[in-house]
């Protein structure tokens, strides 16, 4: 690890993580405390897949509902109109959209060969946008002077990262400069994250294999084909399914490559000293 030792981490001059964990456990809201701190860079991925990306797709997919549209089409083609994706750190919506829900179109759905394709846009953009993460690191050094960093991961990298493997082409790059950070959440976090995905689904990114296995599942399950497949019922089940899926994985990375911090202290943490303290606990083990 880049840091071995609650010392190494208090007395280092730059000090470097990347926050992991499923979405709504407080990844953000720390690489945000921090940012505003004013002696941090805060790198997100999520935003980064947005707008380096998979801009050109999620403007494309806009541009394709407006052509729908007879007056909003003949200001398209003479160039009279731009649409394009306002995407922030705090909203991902653009993304989310884009990536969308397999099933019946009348429900809001997509046909599920194009939402495999979607995902697996998803995750080479994710993949590049992990692995940027070391560009950006010297980028805020040499551009801005930040000598902190905090690289806010989607809940998905987990997904396209192999924790057993030593060589690992992202862990075993991404080690060698940050601190790998699980917000480990208890079991009651989990009714209130579906809760809040039900509400305001995010990104979500599934290994092809565990996706084809679970949309069989449901229609099965349901006793229902493709085309009549309610959509939102389909990503608050599946993503049921993702949580118990990769609880286990987030754990080995944590076990293997960096260190975890507990969802309910992540919480309490209200300035970078408190931060820094509970890397520094983390870090004691």
């Amino acid at each position: 690890m880049l840091y071995k030792s609650a010392s190494d981490w208090n007395n280092a001059t730059q000090k470097r993580v990347m926050l992991f964990g499923m979405s709504g456990l407080g990844k953000t809201y720390i690489s945000e405390m921090l940012r505003d701190g004013g002696d941090w860079f805060h790198y997100s991925v999520d935003y980064r897949i947005g707008t380096r990306y998979m801009g050109e797709h999620i403007a494309d997919n806009f541009k394709a509902e407006a052509m729908r549209n007879p007056f909003l089409a003949e200001l398209l083609r003479s160039d009279a109109i731009y649409i394009g994706a306002n995407m922030k750190f705090s909203d991902l919506s653009p993304l989310s959209t884009y990536l969308g829900k397999p099933g019946n179109p009348e429900l809001g759905g997509i046909p599920f060969a194009e939402y495999l394709r979607r995902q697996r846009l998803h995750r080479d953009a994710e993949i590049h946008s992990m692995t940027d993460t070391v560009h950006f690191i010297d980028r805020a050094k040499k551009l801005y002077d930040y000598d902190n960093f905090v690289c806010d991961t989607s809940g998905s990298m987990v997904e396209v990262v192999d924790p057993s493997n030593p060589n690992d082409p992202v862990l075993s790059t991404l080690s060698d400069h940050v601190l790998p950070v699980w917000i480990e959440g208890a079991p009651e976090h989990t009714a209130e994250l579906v809760r809040r995905f039900t509400a305001a689904p995010k990104p979500m990114y599934y290994q092809e294999p565990f996706l084809l296995e679970c949309w069989d599942a449901y229609l099965a399950e349901k006793k229902v084909s493709e085309d009549n497949v309610d959509p939102n019922d389909f990503i608050v089940w599946g993503y049921r399914k993702l949580l118990e899926n990769r609880l286990p994985r987030y754990r080995e990375i944590a076990q293997k490559w960096g260190v975890t911090v507990q969802a309910s202290d992540v919480a309490r943490v209200k300035s970078t000293d408190d931060f820094n303290a509970l890397i520094a606990t983390a870090l004691k083990g």
